[in-house]
């Protein structure tokens, strides 16, 4: 072990022996330095979590990104604060969010998206202390996908056939004029529908299972699934795509 020695301007008892975390050095040295010493042996890392847990927590605000809107649905939300004195006053000072959406002074978002897409806003808090603490911070309001489709079980041939079904969910507040169409494409282009629905898709449904199949001649099919939902307020229409390929199906014995 490597030793180092301060010698002592002083009787040796009023000297210290100080050994750093590890025991790599023994330092002896007058008291009046002993302080010194033990800051200078201290490793950086635990003085500054020294110095953070000794400062008081101060004011401090929710997380940036908030629950997911719908379409046409009433969303209302509480921005949240902690540390400080309470009660907090909230501003927006900017805001990408469409004018149906508001903020008021107590944190509460809330409105009805008639857009979808990603909204950014920012929002200061002040609390009530003297004086008073304040905070900035950025926040995000994504909406939902209004109309969305995934397999429930992929397409499959069994014999002559190709078979499979798709689940559709509308994810806002209003009905849907849906249409459903699956078809099968072979290698030079030529398309036969194996599935098809025109159906009122209501509001809020989520995962509707929508069965599709039928016999085929000989041949390799790509499957193409298109859903398109119109919604006949607004006008709007939505639409999602599935397409699963290579299906071969062998000659009839």
């Amino acid at each position: 072990m490597k030793t180092g020695r301060i010698e002592c301007a002083v009787p040796h008892g009023a000297c210290v022996y100080v050994v750093q975390a590890g025991g790599t050095y023994n330092f002896a040295m007058p008291i009046r330095n002993f302080i010194f010493l033990v800051l200078l042996l201290t490793p950086p890392s635990a003085r500054l979590a020294g110095q953070q847990d000794s400062s008081p927590d101060g004011l401090s605000l929710s997380r940036s990104e908030l629950p997911k809107a719908s379409l046409w649905e009433p969303y209302q939300f509480q921005l949240e604060a902690s540390g400080g004195t309470e009660p907090y006053r909230w501003q927006m000072i900017d805001s990408s969010l469409p004018k149906e959406i508001s903020a008021n002074d107590r944190g509460e978002v809330s409105g009805t998206f008639e857009e979808s897409g990603s909204f950014g806003f920012v929002m200061t808090v002040t609390d009530s202390g003297r004086p008073a603490k304040k905070r900035q911070k950025g926040f995000v309001i994504e909406t939902e996908v209004p109309l969305t489709a995934d397999w429930k079980q992929k397409a499959q041939v069994s014999g002559q056939r190709i078979d499979g079904s798709v689940i559709v969910s509308n994810r806002t507040g209003r009905d849907f004029d849906l249409t459903f169409i699956v078809l099968a494409v072979n290698d030079i282009g030529r398309a036969t529908a194996i599935g098809y629905q025109h159906f009122p898709l209501k509001r809020d449904t989520q995962e509707q299972e929508l069965p599709f199949g039928d016999t085929l001649s000989a041949g390799n099919y790509t499957v193409n699934v298109d859903v398109v939902g119109e919604e006949p307020i607004s006008k709007r229409i939505f639409r999602a795509r599935l397409v699963s390929g290579r299906h071969s199906i062998a000659s009839a014995p």
